[in-house]
């Protein structure tokens, strides 16, 4: 009798559990149809960890940077590890956990998120914390970003954060329940819908150009890590003209990496004259994010610095590469197609994505 009311214990047990998760998964926002940027950070899990590249940093790499240009021009493999106002310390974590999985020939960092030395909002936290695999990583994350009244056990166990959204749910909660569509293409969220750079104001004056103490002390702990595992880091500024950079906090950049032994390069500067971008044509929101022929100029400019003076491999000719690499070469230029086809028909993009790739039931990477 007793041994049958510990059977029934561990069973009632395990079922609570079972709830638990189910409700924790139902309760999670999808972020398909809205926000799409939620999911980059946990895409990377279904991902094949076999990059020479990897960046890390905010909109202005996942808005800019294109993996499968690279991919078809130098036969670089790269993924960015992106997401909404990624700030420095989240890029620094998430760089750390990436090194667990697989360890890239260089990283480059883009330094805009430079300008946030404190926490700034839990809404991007949430974007960018709720989609990393719990870890030692996740936790030091969690703990750097956190605004005064959030608390580290709603990261951990996020029903706790997400239980008032019962009156929000969708079927949009159902059907992504356990696997969501690939929005991305190696961390690239794909944009080919154009909407001109109008006035660009000057920059407002500010009481202090300095980049703050905290700011720095995770840009020194990411030279670092890159250092001790012989990784070349390299910083640049995307060449996005929104939000304005200051020459000051330029000069900081060229400062440190001159300090530093690392290479620094201000896209910014050199965005029409050198790489070609034309910014009534090649950004999707006034000048804030580069669309698919601003990102496609951009990196392959970037590519041909990656190839030529960090000697990346061109993996082209590899039969295993090109079978992983071919599939991504397809699936982003369905999405080009039909991302095209919606705005020819609609006048915008009615999908965003328009059309996903499928990725639940896949095997994670451990």
């Amino acid at each position: 009798m007793k041994k049958k009311k510990i059977i029934i214990n561990i069973v009632a047990f395990v079922l609570l559990i079972l709830v638990i998760f189910f409700l924790q998964e139902l309760f999670m926002p999808k972020y398909m149809s809205e926000i799409p940027e939620g999911n980059l950070v946990e895409e990377y899990y279904r991902e094949e960890k076999k990059h020479d590249v990897i960046f890390v940093g905010d909109c202005e790499v996942f808005s800019n940077v294109s993996p499968v240009t690279l991919w078809e021009k130098f036969g670089i493999t790269s993924y960015i590890r992106g997401s909404a106002q990624q700030l420095i310390w989240q890029s620094y974590y998430l760089l750390e956990e990436t090194l667990e999985y697989e360890k890239p020939k260089v990283v480059v960092f883009n330094v805009l998120s430079m300008k946030y030395n404190e926490p700034q909002k839990e809404a991007y936290n949430r974007l960018t914390l709720d989609g990393m695999k719990l870890s030692k990583h996740k936790i030091g994350a969690i703990k750097a970003s956190m605004m005064d009244n959030e608390d580290l056990i709603t990261y951990i166990f996020p029903i706790l954060r997400y239980h008032s959204r019962w009156n929000d749910i969708s079927s949009e909660d159902f059907k992504y329940l356990f696997g969501k569509d690939r929005i991305s293409h190696n961390g690239y969220l794909m944009r080919v819908d154009v909407k001109p750079v109008g006035y660009i104001p000057k920059g407002r004056i500010l009481a202090d150009y300095s980049f703050g103490d905290n700011s720095y002390y995770y840009l020194e702990k990411m030279t670092k890590l890159c250092k001790d595992n012989d990784i070349e880091l390299i910083l640049i500024k995307s060449p996005s003209v929104y939000p304005y950079w200051y020459p000051q906090w330029d000069s900081q950049m060229v400062e440190f990496a001159e300090e530093n032994d690392l290479t620094y390069i201000n896209f910014l500067d050199i965005a029409e004259d050198k790489i070609g971008i034309e910014y009534d044509k090649d950004t999707f929101d006034g000048g804030l994010h580069l669309n698919l022929s601003g990102a496609e100029k951009f990196t392959e400019y970037f590519g041909e610095i990656l190839s030529n003076e960090f000697n990346l491999p061109d993996h082209r000719s590899d039969e295993e590469y090109s079978r992983i690499w071919q599939e991504k070469v397809d699936f982003y230029y369905a999405m080009k197609e039909d991302q095209e086809r919606e705005l020819k028909e609609y006048g915008y993009l009615k999908s965003y994505g328009a059309v996903a790739q499928t990725i639940g039931g896949g095997q994670d990477d451990d």
